[in-house]
């Protein structure tokens, strides 16, 4: 199979038809084999039933249905892992995006052995309370990846190498970073495309503003994972030997200084009464604790098993 179109959505039941037929007319114009992938995260505006109802009609149609409203990454996540195809694009189901990229996307993909391309809406039609923001995410963004040739991140046109969306992990409100996901998996050839970008046509947006939040907090989770996920002693056990040595050697100078003084009958203060000895107190305290908080996540390193446990109600 060519091409597998993963589609998440969240009440979109306006445009599902127009997008559908959209996408067919162009993989059938261009002679593609394809599937297209619809993840339903639980919408409540009716989406099912006319996915079901295109489903009926075109047997290319796979859909997955969340029981409740998960997030457009346990989405992608769950589009990812059903995917077939050797390029897999995905596209928000608001028809912001256009499928007419698709082809482009695909032959770039294929003919310059790219990994990842991401879309970038170059000239956009969201409100500034959005576009500003975005541009603000994306610049911290490029600088604490070092993947500095994109200009938006969050675009959600993008293409992939099915190798990989099989070997990436999306969770949280992290599909805003994949290609700093992907970077950290090892794909390093990641590119950037223009694309066309729409005004909404129906409905309103689903992210409001406590998504720069979440987003910024994600930013932080991989920057973290990709540096230290596999080896999180190097990072809690530096800094604990740090502190713990730091509060060590002044311990230890405070009371050199107090028994040099009692040898020569010299004044001198109580080791207690000094404010440094309570600072090197609490930094030896602070640095066995994070030393033992890296042993801990050395051996968890991530091994949870239901990270992406979603409760799925239909697969048709």
């Amino acid at each position: 199979m060519d091409i597998s179109v993963v589609v998440p959505l969240y009440n979109e039941v306006e445009s599902l038809p127009e997008l559908t037929a959209w996408i067919k007319r162009v993989m059938e114009d261009h002679g593609f084999s394809y599937e297209v992938i619809l993840v339903d995260d639980g919408s409540t505006d009716g989406s099912w039933m006319v996915i079901e109802n295109l489903k009926a009609v075109d047997p290319r149609i796979t859909a997955v249905k969340f029981r409740r409203n998960y997030g457009k990454s346990a989405a992608l996540n769950v589009g990812f892992a059903a995917a077939q195809g050797d390029v897999v694009i995905t596209l928000d189901a608001d028809l912001q995006d256009s499928p007419d990229e698709i082809p482009e996307l695909y032959r770039r993909i294929t003919e310059e052995n790219v990994d990842l391309i991401s879309g970038w809406k170059k000239q956009r039609y969201d409100p500034p309370t959005k576009t500003i923001p975005t541009k603000l995410f994306n610049a911290v963004t490029r600088n604490m990846s070092g993947i500095h040739n994109l200009h938006d991140f969050n675009c959600g046109l993008k293409a992939y190498k099915k190798e990989v969306v099989k070997n990436i992990e999306v969770y949280g409100e992290m599909h805003r970073y994949i290609p700093v996901i992907a970077k950290w998996a090892g794909f390093t050839r990641v590119e950037e495309q223009v694309v066309q970008h729409y005004p909404r046509k129906y409905g309103r947006t689903k992210f409001g503003p406590a998504r720069f939040i979440k987003g910024f907090l994600d930013l932080l989770s991989i920057f973290f994972v990709g540096k230290f996920g596999k080896r999180p002693m190097h990072f809690f056990g530096a800094m604990g030997v740090i502190s713990f040595l730091t509060g060590f050697f002044i311990a230890v100078w405070l009371i050199a200084e107090k028994l040099i003084s009692i040898a020569n009958q010299s004044p001198y203060r109580n080791v207690t009464e000094q404010p440094l000895f309570f600072f090197a107190l609490v930094a030896i305290l602070i640095g066995t604790q994070l030393f033992l908080t890296g042993f801990i996540a050395e051996l968890v390193s991530r091994n949870s098993v239901d990270r992406n446990n979603y409760q799925i109600e239909k697969v048709i």
